[in-house]
């Protein structure tokens, strides 16, 4: 077996574990066509994809001889420079999951197996003339030809993305700003990586506001905010005397993903609960108290509803014995806790957020492949919010601490809650797709498990509370939502 073939068969290897690394991180758990911040790596993306694509289509049945020797090895080096970027520019935009960086560093091993293969033949190829042979592998080429065309398509979508989220960013600049607090405080903000919390962080800063954040790894969060906020790395780093005026406990790992076992139910526990009680056991010793808690929770509180069951949940609405509830109010009581030290604590209960980050890649991208339609029966309630209002409610209930009483708990969601059928019909006609292909609930039951209720079961949530004190939505409409995020 000659190198040039072992070349290819690794080039195959590479076109699949590539397709993965794209669809199952790049769109589904990293949603980087939603990420503002992943403008520049989607460039480079499309850039690489673009070349892979030249790539697996030029080499599968075709020898590069003479002077296109010459231009293949620039097109390795122009590969090798726009990979190393592309590592550097992930380390500062993003944490990677422990899958995506072990990906990458086989598809970099392999990658680099197949191009030190290739350029060893280069010398041969360098003395023979100028033309491209027709050397064809049988149906190894037809799979390198496919993989060309996909990876060129995946290069495009990229591109497109990119150009996209440059034209969302200039919006969002011209977008108003939001008002926080008169004067500038400490503010201490948990989860303020993430989707929601990276938001918040760059709006309080704009407000003039002076940030900490608590962040597992505390360089890559300073290089995220371009070192304007203090990062710790637990609540042990903060000492008693520091001031905080203002907490906002985002914290709280990912809930839909894996299937919800024991072990996934006690972590999805201590990242909300565990990291609560260590940010109250902080304010039991600190010498200045902080006067307000803004804590995050879900409308997962209050169950799910049977179909047929349209009633509007607010505020008052019990929670139910099912494990997305008693999580919430586990969440809940540990944020409560503060109360004891004489802080104010608001339980903000999230629906979904629609935003450029958050479920709503996941949600749209069947619809973007035009595979949409109803989940289940389709009936089922969505209760969801634009992130904008998410970030305008936390400033709303902060400048109106004065009214918070004992029952603090605020309903985050927009005034006009659809059922999901209804969800994939207008975000159809804003992406101009189609939406008539049902996916039945049974197989998302037998993959997810009780996990499936967060899909296939609703709640109809109004945010009663937001509104009886006068906050006006700036996206109350689904549509208009959907329309400034497409």
């Amino acid at each position: 077996m000659n190198t040039h073939l072992i070349a290819l068969q690794l080039m195959a290897a590479q076109g699949l574990l590539g397709a993965f690394d794209t669809l199952y991180h790049h769109e589904l758990t990293e949603a980087l066509p939603q990420r503002a911040s992943a403008r520049k790596e989607l460039g480079i993306h499309a850039t690489r994809a673009l070349i892979y694509s030249l790539l697996f289509v030029g080499l599968s049945a075709w020898t590069w001889q003479g002077a296109w020797a010459i231009v293949l090895l620039l097109v390795f080096g122009i590969e090798i420079i726009l990979t190393l970027w592309d590592f550097v520019i992930e380390d500062q935009t993003r944490l990677l999951p422990a899958t995506e960086r072990v990906t990458h560093t086989i598809l970099a091993i392999n990658g680099g197996a197949f191009i030190t293969l290739l350029i060893l033949n280069t010398p041969d190829w360098l003395h023979a003339p100028t033309q491209m042979l027709w050397q064809p592998q049988g149906w190894l080429s037809v799979f390198l030809a496919l993989c060309g065309v996909g990876v060129g398509l995946s290069g495009i979508r990229d591109g497109l993305a990119a150009l996209r989220l440059g034209r969302l960013s200039a919006r969002e600049k011209q977008a108003a700003p939001i008002h926080f607090s008169d004067k500038s405080e400490q503010v201490l903000v948990t989860g303020a990586t993430g989707f929601i919390g990276s938001l918040l962080v760059k709006a309080l800063l704009a407000n003039g506001q002076q940030v900490t954040i608590l962040s597992r790894q505390p360089k890559q969060a300073c290089w995220k905010f371009d070192g304007k906020v203090r990062a710790i790395a637990s609540m042990q780093e903060l000492p008693a005397n520091q001031r905080v005026d203002v907490i906002i406990n985002l914290a709280g790992e990912r809930i839909l993903g894996w299937r919800w076992s024991e072990k996934r139910k006690a972590e999805l526990r201590q990242s909300r609960t565990g990291l609560t009680r260590q940010i109250t056991a902080w304010i039991s010793r600190a010498e200045h108290k902080p006067r307000l808690l803004l804590a995050a929770s879900a409308i997962g509180y209050y169950g799910i509803q049977a179909l047929g069951d349209d009633r509007e949940l607010d505020e008052t609405a019990p929670p139910q014995a099912i494990f997305m509830s008693e999580l919430c109010q586990e969440w809940e009581q540990a944020n409560q806790a503060a109360a004891q030290h004489g802080v104010k604590v608001a339980k903000l209960r999230l629906g979904v957020v629609l935003g450029q980050q958050g479920a709503l890649g996941m949600m749209l991208l069947p619809i973007k492949l035009g595979v949409g339609g109803a989940l289940g029966s389709g009936k089922q309630w969505q209760s969801w919010i634009h992130v904008y209002d998410v970030l305008r409610g936390i400033a709303h209930v902060w400048q109106h601490e004065a009214t918070l009483n004992h029952d603090n708990a605020i309903s985050f969601t927009a005034p006009q809650a659809v059922r999901q059928k209804q969800f994939s019909q207008v975000a159809a006609r804003v992406l101009h797709r189609p939406s008539f292909f049902p996916t039945p609930g049974w197989p998302m039951r037998l993959a997810l498990g009780e996990q499936a209720d967060l899909l296939l079961e609703g709640q109809r949530v109004v945010p009663r509370r937001l509104l009886e004190s006068g906050f006006v939505f700036s996206y109350p409409d689904l549509g208009m939502a959907l329309t400034e995020l497409a």
